[in-house]
C-alpha cells in the first residue's frame, strides 16, 4: 500500500483508496495503521512529484502530464496557485482531482515547498483516515456508500472546510 500511494501521488493512476479500503474491510482494527501507512507514502511520493515539477518539468513531468491528458489541469492550477495558493493544494489533497498533476505543477511553479508539504500533510491525512475511522467504526456495511459516494463528500468536505476558514478569517 506504501509504495501504491507513493506512485499515486508522482505519477501512477491508480488511487491508494481502493487498496486502504480494501484492507480496512479486512481488518477493522488496523484501519487506522494503514491510514498512516497510506497518508506516509502519499507524502513521500508527493515530495517525489514536486521534485519532478521542480528539477526536471520539461524532461518528466510534460510526459506525465501529457499522460493523463493534464495540460488544461495545468493552467487551471497556475491560475488557482496565483488566487488560493495553499488553498489550491489543500483541495487537490482531499478531493479527487488527480493528485500527482498538483504535485508536479507545485514544483514546476515553484511553489513554496512548506507550504505544498503541510497542505499535503492536512489534506492527503484527512482523506485517509476519515476512510479509516468511517470503516473502523461501520466495516463492511459503509463500504458501498464509501464506493458510490466518495467524489461527492469530498468535494463536500472540503466546501464546508475552506468556507468555515472563510467565516473564521471574517470574524477576525
Amino acid at each position: 500500500m506504501f509504495l501504491i500511494a507513493f506512485a499515486e501521488s508522482s505519477f501512477f493512476p491508480i488511487p491508494p483508496d481502493v487498496l486502504l479500503i480494501a484492507l480496512c474491510v479486512g481488518s477493522v482494527t488496523r484501519s487506522y495503521r494503514f491510514a498512516a501507512i497510506c497518508t506516509l507514502g502519499s507524502l513521500l511520493g508527493g515530495c517525489a512529484g514536486y521534485a519532478i515539477g521542480y528539477y526536471g518539468y520539461e524532461w518528466i513531468g510534460v510526459v506525465i502530464v501529457k499522460a493523463y491528458h493534464g495540460e488544461a489541469v495545468m493552467a487551471q492550477i497556475k491560475q488557482w496557485y496565483d488566487q488560493w495558493g495553499f488553498w489550491g493544494n489543500l483541495t487537490a489533497a482531499v478531493t479527487p482531482i488527480p493528485y500527482k498533476v498538483f504535485t508536479i505543477a507545485s514544483g514546476a511553479f515553484h511553489f513554496s515547498f512548506g507550504g505544498f508539504l503541510l497542505a499535503s500533510l492536512l489534506g492527503r491525512s484527512l482523506r485517509f483516515f476519515v476512510v479509516a475511522t468511517l470503516l473502523y467504526w461501520w466495516g463492511p456495511s459503509i463500504k458501498s456508500f464509501i464506493d458510490r459516494y466518495f467524489n461527492g463528500c469530498a468535494w463536500a468536505f472540503m466546501i464546508l472546510l475552506v468556507a468555515g476558514f472563510l467565516v473564521l478569517k471574517v470574524l477576525r
